[in-house]
């Protein structure tokens, strides 16, 4: 089975040739260093297949001129633009590995004392920070994996997008009917859309009657809203303060809007669905829905953002991809504070938190632990964190171990001990 987990490059052996790409949209500089220092000055590769057998053909070339047994081709790793030329690259016979832009921008200034940037120089950095043994090599999921983490981003980017339309929806209600917002607190749920689709003005509301109202919110709330919300309702809408002025372009935009929202949440109920059926395939994903309180999305989403749970040896890599490795900065009598990395994977930390949130509760599993870190005089956000941390390691032991969560396990535990 192929490794689905980034691991530090070792030193570069004498018969290598790096290989090393500064990625951009259209075209990326490309640049050859050999381990007697022999090196082909930046050139240009476009986004194209006649281009990309043209680099083939020249790194095959000086290749074989220098004599060299293997080729590491290496890159930032600074979005999708990269994409088209790693997929060329990886059936080659080549070793793929990524390099930190933290690292190369930290480490330009050596090369002619200058914080100078260009797209020229860039490749340079990046051969000198693969010569140092800081690269890792590059993970690209496959299979079911590859669609989770596909599903997960998409469904993230549709959050971030009805979040944003939802903030802009709520701006223009507030000037034509504030009262509504008081009333009707989640603009998001299906009763708040239907009205703001239909009756989006104190006018309309006030027209379509007090027993009309409450009829319509019964039918579409499914009998959660009835007479008592839609009396609030009408009372507000016959005291209103909204605007009149500009008020039909207005309630022309409502609608752009409020229909965009029930796009999105198509497309992210969509999503899950495609995710919860992939997750199936995961054989081990069973192990981590055993933990009471995660569900089968952030369980898809985790694992589409690790790609494969059972390749860490041990948690500290695990951690340290999710950002949640520790640090402190501390020099002579002075003893910095700990705190998280936050240099992994910003999603996987998200959903970490996010489950630790819900697990905190007053039935969840983590709701003790939770209130004793409170009690010793730790802030929340502190708290939930590690808690995100607590909840990773006994992913990583489930998965690790093939089996289920005992909630009883540290209580068994102390048991056994005593005896």
């Amino acid at each position: 089975m192929s490794s689905k987990k980034t691991k530090k490059l070792k030193n570069i052996n004498p018969k290598t040739l790096i290989v090393t790409f500064d990625i951009g949209k259209n075209i990326h500089y490309g640049y050859f260093r050999a381990p007697n220092n022999k090196e082909i000055k930046p050139f240009q590769v476009y986004n194209s297949e006649h281009s990309f057998n043209k680099l083939w053909n020249k790194i095959c070339h000086f290749q074989k001129q220098q004599e060299l047994k293997e080729v590491v081709v290496g890159f930032e790793s600074t979005g999708p633009y990269a994409e088209p030329l790693v997929h060329f690259l990886r059936k080659k016979p080549v070793k793929l590995v990524k390099v930190n832009p933290m690292h190369t921008k930290r480490l330009k200034e050596l090369t002619g004392n200058s914080p100078n940037k260009t797209d020229k120089k860039d490749p340079r950095v990046i051969a000198d920070v693969i010569c140092l043994g800081h690269a890792l090599t590059l993970v690209i999921p496959e299979g079911a994996v590859a669609e989770l983490r596909r599903l997960t981003q998409a469904r993230e980017r549709s959050i971030q997008k009805r979040t944003a339309i939802k903030n802009q929806l709520q701006h223009l209600i507030y000037i034509l009917f504030p009262e509504f917002l008081e009333i009707m607190k989640n603009i998001s749920t299906k009763s708040a859309i239907y009205l703001i689709n239909n009756y989006p003005t104190p006018e309309s509301i006030i027209n379509l009657g007090l027993d009309s109202l409450t009829s319509a919110l019964k039918k579409v709330s499914r009998g959660k809203l009835g007479q008592e919300r839609a009396k609030k309702l009408f009372e507000a809408a016959q005291s209103s303060v909204g605007i009149n002025e500009g008020k039909a372009s207005i309630v022309l935009e409502i609608k752009y809007l409020a229909t965009e929202i029930k796009t999105h949440n198509q497309f992210i109920d969509e999503f899950e669905k495609h995710m919860a059926e992939y997750l199936d395939q995961i054989s081990y994903s069973q192990s981590i829905l055993s933990i009471k309180g995660m569900g089968k999305i952030t369980v898809a989403g985790l694992i589409g953002e690790v790609a494969d749970f059972r390749e860490f040896n041990t948690i500290s890599e695990i951690m340290k991809l999710a950002g949640l490795d520790l640090y402190e900065v501390s020099s002579g009598k002075h003893k910095g504070c700990h705190h998280i990395s936050k240099r992994g994977r910003p999603l996987m930390r998200k959903l970490l938190y996010f489950t630790a949130i819900n697990m905190v509760k007053s039935e969840g599993i983590m709701h003790k632990r939770y209130q004793n870190m409170l009690n010793q005089g730790m802030p929340k956000i502190k708290a939930l964190t590690a808690i995100s941390r607590k909840i990773l390691r006994i992913i990583f032991a489930l998965t690790r171990d093939n089996t289920m969560y005992d909630k009883n396990y540290n209580e068994i535990s102390n048991f056994k001990k005593a005896a």
